[in-house]
């Protein structure tokens, strides 16, 4: 809850943010099909994690 929080309330846009956790996944939800591990943890749960330590951590995404 509170790395939700933190991603909202860092978002100029709440509609925008929780349009691209949703996006984010949908498209993780495809990805587990293919492996087993982390089949316990729901996507939307894991999509909000990866993209508030992306927030709190930005060397996560290289630069390209």
């Amino acid at each position: 809850m509170h790395r939700a929080e933190d991603l909202i309330s860092a978002a100029s846009n709440r509609y925008r943010i929780t349009v691209q956790v949703a996006n984010r996944a949908k498209r993780r939800r495809y990805e587990d099909f293919e492996n087993a591990e982390d089949a316990m943890m729901k996507p939307v749960l894991r999509a909000i994690i990866e993209m508030s330590d992306e927030l709190t951590q930005p060397e996560i995404i290289g630069e390209v």
